[in-house]
């Protein structure tokens, strides 16, 4: 049984979802978002969203919670809205944007510039004597995510030192160096 699945969406003020055959869009002030679904059914019913599936089969049990999921992620988004935040760790480390164009020194003999999706906001915070950060906010949830982790593959700590990009408030495991 998918307790996830289950639970119905509660529609926030100011967003409309209308559900097509297999196809869910939602409206919101910052945004639209579409999502196809399949083996689920999505209904809208006094100001909630609730999924349901047509069997018992494992397969459609998944996706009962999958798509619940997606549809809760997208509300919140186009509600609220997602951040990520990416901390630069490291002697030297800079980024600047110029609207859309993220520009990172991360240590490579040249810098490494990103032309980042339209949807997606970039902010760079640098003060002096703490670590450069970079905020990427946007309503689609998979979009930040994905440009995140895009931008911490350039250069991930490492667990010496821990220098590289990472997310503010990850925690890395850190290992010994060699012993003398």
């Amino acid at each position: 049984m998918s307790r996830i699945g289950n639970s119905p969406i509660a529609i926030p003020e100011g967003v409309t979802v209308d559900v097509k055959e297999d196809e869910v869009t939602v409206k919101g002030k910052l945004g639209e978002l579409k999502q196809t679904f399949s083996d689920v059914t999505v209904k809208v019913e006094e100001g909630n969203v609730v999924v349901e599936r047509s069997s018992e089969i494992k397969n459609i049990k998944a996706k009962h919670g999958l798509y619940r999921s997606l549809i809760n992620n997208m509300i919140v988004g186009v509600s609220e809205g997602f951040t990520k935040e990416l901390e630069l760790v490291g002697v030297g480390y800079r980024a600047s944007n110029q609207g859309q164009k993220l520009d990172l020194a991360i240590g490579f003999s040249h810098n490494i510039v990103i032309e980042l999706a339209s949807e997606v906001k970039v902010e760079t915070i640098s003060e002096k004597g703490k670590n450069p950060i970079v905020k990427l906010t946007s309503f689609d949830k998979q979009l930040v995510g994905q440009v995140a982790a895009k931008i911490r593959s350039f250069r991930k700590p490492e667990p010496y030192k821990g220098k590289g990009i990472k997310f503010v408030g990850e925690q890395l495991r850190r290992k010994a160096g060699k012993s003398a």
